[in-house]
């Protein structure tokens, strides 16, 4: 009986150290937030003034910002301080989350995590202060622009704290656009191209996300959106350099395989105003034919072209359906994934054997590849 217990125990010893883990480094977030809170404490009246700032300068001459709870003059500011805290810590707290899950990372993920960290960090402030020094000037100005004649703008502090936390999370959290392109394109679920595809669907959705995350005002929502659209832009753009390795291989290919049917596809040349073309399909040693004038084939040549069409369909027999070369072809890049070179070959000589002109073309570039890797 003592063996199961055994087992178990040692089962149950990495979940348990897990948790203790966590547990310290959950601690030491909440530490880091109170030492930040307690030296902002002592000036979270200076605080309060700079964020109520933008809407001290947008009231009417001779208007205040009001306070309708007794409470509310103490309770504001050391709400306000005890968030600001929170922002601040925002580096540390990402840092013990990071710490916490980087022993199951690859050393390749670890290499890409810190930069992630470090630039979502970044932009979220980049965010925050967007919102402060942007956004509200023009808001602040603008609703109070609107008040009826004869009523007197007198915000309340709670209210207005509200109000601004509300924008600084949004335009934080909007901000983090380019990394979850990135994060999205670097775990394999889309890429760049595909992407780029949906900017339609994007646009729509930047203004549908501004409308939640901000007040009911036009500008807020449209400042909103306009950088998400922008931030998402230039996710795609460094998204490129995430792509992993198989990904990016085929979509490469893709772009060789399109690009050789674009020059194998023949160009007509049409002819120079005032000048008669010369030569025809019929037969190009001869001058320009009208096709619009019908000329009957005599017998010989109607033979000929029966002859012609037999041909045809004979080595089209002989050779195999797109379809079944498009399968092998696929089929390749599962053996090239697995490591089997040889298998692939034989493959892909089949492919040069039985495939169309862009098929072909195709296989010459992965024998060309298959070549520089050895």
């Amino acid at each position: 009986m003592s063996t199961p217990t055994n087992e178990s125990t040692s089962q149950e010893q990495p979940l348990v150290s897990h948790l203790v883990e966590l547990r310290d480094r959950v601690l030491r977030m909440v530490l880091v937030v109170l030492a930040v809170f307690l030296v902002l404490f002592p000036f979270a009246n200076d605080l309060y003034t700079a964020v109520a700032g933008p809407m001290r300068e947008a009231l009417p001459a001779g208007s205040t910002m009001i306070s309708t709870k007794p409470i509310d003059p103490f309770l504001i500011p050391f709400k306000l301080s005890l968030q600001l805290a929170i922002f601040i810590s925002v580096p540390f707290i990402l840092y013990q989350f990071w710490a916490f899950v980087a022993p199951g990372l690859y050393k390749h993920e670890k290499r890409l995590v810190m930069p992630l960290l470090i630039s979502s960090t970044l932009l979220f402030y980049l965010g925050m202060a967007f919102a402060y020094f942007v956004v509200f000037p023009l808001v602040f100005t603008f609703l109070a622009s609107t008040a009826p004649e004869g009523v007197e703008v007198a915000t309340d502090m709670g209210s207005y704290l509200d109000f601004v936390m509300t924008l600084f999370f949004a335009f934080g959290v909007a901000f983090e656009v380019p990394i979850a392109t990135i994060i999205l394109v670097w775990m394999g679920l889309t890429t760049p191209e595909k992407l780029r595809q949906k900017r339609p669907y994007v646009v729509v959705a930047a203004f549908v996300v501004g409308m939640f995350l901000t007040p009911p005002d036009i500008i807020s929502q449209t400042l909103l959106a306009l950088p998400m659209w922008v931030l998402f832009e230039l996710g795609v753009v460094f998204s490129r350099g995430f792509m992993p390795k198989e990904k990016a291989q085929e979509e490469s290919e893709a772009e060789v395989a399109v690009a050789a049917a674009a020059s194998a596809a023949p160009q007509a040349s049409a002819p120079a105003p005032g000048e008669a073309p010369v030569g025809s399909e019929i037969d190009p040693a001869e001058d320009y034919i009208d096709p619009d004038r019908f000329v009957p084939l005599t017998d010989e040549e109607m033979e000929a072209e029966l002859d012609a069409i037999d041909s045809e369909e004979v080595q089209h027999d002989l050779q195999g359906s797109p379809a079944e070369v498009a399968q092998k072809l696929e089929k390749i890049q599962a053996l090239r994934r697995e490591g089997l070179v040889s298998e692939a070959r034989d493959l892909l000589y089949e492919v040069l054997a039985e495939g169309d002109d862009d098929q072909r073309m195709v296989a010459r570039n992965i024998l060309a590849q298959l070549d520089e890797d050895v």
